[in-house]
């Protein structure tokens, strides 16, 4: 998950990188480097995010129209100067950045140390990157080639990028498993790990694909696969601005991301929702329609935040479409020998769409027969290419690590498919349909009612900042919120934090509570709103601190609490899009106050494409 940019052209390389690496920091930011090649091939690298890199190099001469350039998140090697990327081989001869993992590196390492190869760093990369020079002497062959005969024996997940002293005037890049987009210019060409680096300077990319080699010079562009052969790149026209990657006035990218939520629900909307003449139209779920109705059971895979979308959208499937679901961890069901059945539908829920977990879990479905559907926010990303069908979120960009409108767009698009299919199958009546789908419709105007709060809930994150613990509980629909609300309080300001079913709090989270306890309840008013009463009542007996979110109008939990947020009323199923947004706002004035990078969190990246 680290982040990738490099350059070849007419330009000065060094600007566009640092630039590039600075838009890639929220994937990694350990420490960074840029390897530039002129007539001498310079390696500059530093610990630290990339400001720290920028300052080293103050006064250095960086000229170059080829470069590279890496902000890491570390796997193998705890972040230094030694470990950050680009390595140089050891000759110096080469230089090479790394997005991913090598698991066949310590095999390729002893083989190399017996020939009397000795390492510089703890990484993996360097290991790679000197298995290729060997490769290059002992077959006495270029570097194109040496690449070639070295990734066909690596095992595991790469994107690499590798300048070569004597090859001034080329960049040799190849990809599998983690992402790469190429962007074309006029005499130029860009290679990122996503396409902010690139859309300020063109707007024609070509995605690489898994095992796809890539040689570039400033006016020429060659795709082979690992055989060697041709191929014709496939030049797409990038759909995004400038604007949607900056940080537009706001103080934090989260905050930025929180606010945009009514626009970013209403454009997973657009198009699709139209509830005067009571529709839903979504061409990759009409397409396959009769999978989906007829689906024996419906498994979706998620991780982090896409977990959560996942488990509330089993409670909409199974409400509205009486079809089983399952949710399963992608990390755990891609070891599992899970039971697969033609008839199945797995449904892969990613932000990014590259998540290294999810991506190998649904290619080992699909294997066994199983329909495989892709929720994702990234247009021609991994997970939109392997599924058969899918829908985009439409959130935008998304750089503030801790998600929060990738989440709302999730839910958003999962509802309209279980509406979809609902409807289809005929498990929902007219009347219930057209109410949730003005329900669903009324929701960007109602999320711009709670963004309001945002004073409110600065001072009460001024209240709790300094709290140690904090439990999160609530039923129904609203118990994934609870646990998406530890979570996003244990991202961002570093509170230990657990999300629980409120009913399971009798079965050992009680003891937990004291005065010191901040207790957030999400109570707002559903079929399970009698019961959530009654855990309330249960940690004021002990003395436990009450936050609640709330529907508006209820009198009942606002006198039993010590702090309320209220949010206009909504139907239970959707309310969720509601509820959330306080406890994002909440998680980020909490980190603001005790003085957090909020968009940096410590040990985390945005996308993880590596296990």
């Amino acid at each position: 998950m680290c982040g990738i940019v490099a350059y070849i052209g007419p330009r000065e390389a060094y600007p566009i990188i640092l630039k590039g690496l600075k838009r890639l920091e929220y994937r990694g930011y350990d420490s960074s480097g840029v390897a530039l090649l002129n007539k001498n091939l310079q390696v500059f690298k530093k610990k630290g995010k990339v400001a720290e890199l920028e300052d080293s190099l103050v006064g250095k001469d960086v000229h170059a129209h080829a470069g590279i350039g890496h902000t890491r998140w570390a796997t193998h090697g705890e972040p230094s100067d030694r470990n950050a990327h680009p390595h140089s081989s050891a000759s110096g001869r080469l230089a090479m950045i790394h997005n991913g993992i090598i698991e066949n590196y310590t095999q390729l390492k002893a083989e190399l140390t017996r020939k009397g190869y000795t390492f510089k760093s703890d990484t993996d990369t360097e290991v790679l990157l000197n298995f290729i020079e060997d490769i290059q002497k002992n077959n006495n062959c270029g570097t194109e080639e040496a690449v070639r005969i070295a990734l066909k024996r690596v095992v595991g997940a790469y994107v690499i990028v590798l300048l070569d002293r004597d090859q001034p005037d080329t960049v040799i890049a190849a990809r599998k498993g983690s992402p790469l987009v190429i962007g074309i210019g006029k005499g130029e060409h860009f290679l990122a790990s996503d396409a902010s680096p690139i859309i300020e300077y063109t707007k024609e990319v070509v995605y690489v694909n898994d095992y796809e080699l890539a040689i570039l010079k400033a006016d020429e562009l060659i795709l082979k696969n690992l055989g060697n052969e041709k191929l014709t790149p496939y030049i797409q026209k990038l759909d995004l601005e400038l604007a949607a990657i900056e940080k537009g006035g706001y103080d934090h990218f989260m905050i930025k991301e929180i606010f945009e939520q009514p626009d970013t629900i209403f454009d997973c909307l657009r198009g699709r929702l139209d509830v005067t003449k009571g529709t839903i139209t979504m061409a990759g779920i009409q397409n396959n329609i009769d999978k989906l109705t007829k689906a024996n059971r419906i498994i979706m895979i998620a991780c982090g935040t896409s977990w959560h979308a996942a488990l509330l959208a089993e409670y909409v499937f199974e409400e509205l479409c009486r079809i089983p679901v399952e949710v399963e961890y992608a990390s755990e069901f891609r070891y599992r020998n899970p039971v697969i059945h033609p008839g199945d539908v797995i449904i892969a829920i990613s932000q990014s769409g590259e998540t290294a977990d999810t991506i190998v879990a649904i290619e080992k479905a699909k294997e066994n027969g199983a329909f495989i559907m892709g929720v994702v926010n990234v247009v021609g990303s991994s997970i939109a290419r392997i599924s058969h069908a899918g829908a985009y979120t439409h959130a935008g960009p998304e750089i503030g690590v801790a998600s929060t409108k990738a989440f709302t767009a999730q839910l958003t698009v999962l509802t309209m498919i279980a509406l979809k299919i609902a409807k289809e199958k005929g498990t929902i009546d007219q009347s219930r349909y057209i109410h949730l789908l003005e329900e669903l419709h009324a929701i960007p105007e109602k999320v711009k009612e709670v963004l309001k709060l945002s004073d409110s809930i600065k001072r009460l994150a001024d209240k709790y900042k300094d709290a140690k613990d904090a439990l999160y509980l609530g039923r129904g629909y609203n118990f994934p919120i609870a646990l998406e609300g530890a979570l996003k309080l244990k991202e961002i300001s570093y509170i230990h934090a657990e999300g629980y079913p409120a009913a399971e709090m009798k079965h050992g989270p009680i003891a937990l509570v004291d005065e010191h306890l901040p207790v957030v309840f999400v109570a707002t008013r559903d079929s399970y709103y009698e019961k959530i009463v009654s855990n309330i009542q249960e940690i004021k007996a002990r003395k436990g601190k009450v936050i609640a979110v709330i529907s508006k109008g209820d009198d009942v939990i606002s006198k039993m609490s010590d702090d309320t947020m209220i949010v206009p009323e909504a139907d239970e199923l959707v309310a969720p899009l509601l509820s959330v947004i306080p406890l994002q706002l909440l998680a980020y004035y909490i980190g603001v106050a005790k003085g957090y990078d909020v968009d940096k969190p410590r040990n985390l990246a945005k996308s993880v494409t590596v296990e």
